[in-house]
């Protein structure tokens, strides 16, 4: 995310010094806009998200010829791409990568709508901080262009406007938060959409257990929204390749420079099947005692 950082507490006490590292979210390279996660360089003792701990990211496919596919296959529907996306990060990242697509021409010319009022403000900050954005971000900005912005691309910030695309016609797509479809705008679009078999529902996130958008990725045949049960007769497809999380493998490489100066590590912000799989790899990898902490569990670092 625009902004993140990984925190280094250092603590002098007993005449030494301890060095406790929390990661936070770990970034991926090659993503677009933000620049690549930096390398850490010292740590005593790790506290590390564990999200993605027990998958690899699929690297098969260029993810803007995916993209392109899903909406060009919708579009020959007839149909809508309805995308539940975070309103900071995910929905910049698709708006980009609409924007090359469209320079390109390689989608139809068909309307985009960015449905959420905080994706809005969020688009606004990324607008004002281009000293985080990677080089091809920045050649936006030197020829004179929006990245974030393009002829197609509209943004709803009011309630009427976001009711009113129910009653537009024709193939559209419409990204709107909230990500994992627990509240917002996109519970009205994935209401009026998600049983047209015509449509796309587009996953482009990590979707917590029993979420609604964790129950359309499980494909279940039915989704409650606001209480009623639905159909899914909407074409679903998960886009994985735009997660903002490291896989197994990127998190055991962002702590390599420093595993062999660490003591112990902690692993949270994972549920259990990723977290523990991740402890394995890193005591095998690095032969660190690893641990994954229980709900109220203390640790004594000396």
């Amino acid at each position: 995310l625009l902004g993140s950082a990984a925190t280094l507490l250092r603590h002098q006490g007993r005449g030494r010094e301890t060095k406790l590292l929390f990661s936070g979210d770990v970034g991926r390279k090659g993503l677009p806009i933000i620049r690549d996660p930096e390398a850490i360089a010292e740590a005593d003792y790790l506290i590390m998200e564990s999200t993605y701990g027990n998958r690899l990211h699929k690297q098969d496919e260029i993810v803007v010829n995916k993209l392109a596919g899903i909406i060009n296959r919708t579009a020959q529907r007839g149909g809508r791409v309805i995308v539940p996306a975070f309103a900071v990060g995910r929905t910049q990242q698709l708006v980009l990568l609409l924007h090359e697509l469209a320079n390109r021409k390689e989608i139809p010319d068909i309307p985009i709508f960015v449905d959420s009022p905080l994706a809005v403000n969020a688009t606004e900050a990324y607008r004002r901080h281009p000293e985080c954005f990677d080089e091809e971000t920045k050649t936006y900005l030197e020829n004179g262009s929006d990245p974030f912005g393009f002829r197609r691309l509209r943004y709803v910030r009011e309630a009427a406007e976001s009711k009113a695309l129910n009653d537009l016609r024709g193939p559209m797509v419409v990204i709107s938060a909230s990500g994992m479809a627990e509240g917002g705008r996109i519970l009205h679009h994935l209401r009026n959409n998600i049983g047209d078999p015509r449509n796309t529902i587009l996953i482009v996130g990590f979707q917590a257990e029993n979420t609604l958008g964790r129950k359309i990725v499980d494909r279940q045949v039915e989704v409650p929204i606001f209480g009623e049960p639905m159909r899914v007769r909407a074409e679903v497809v998960t886009l994985n390749e735009l997660s903002g999380h490291a896989d197994q493998r990127e998190l055991l490489h962002w702590m390599k420079p420093f595993a062999g100066q660490l003591k112990k590590v902690f692993l949270v912000h994972g549920e259990p099947t990723q977290a523990l799989p991740l402890a394995d790899a890193i005591r095998e990898m690095f032969d660190i005692e690893t641990h994954v902490p229980e709900r109220g569990e203390s640790f004594d670092l000396r």
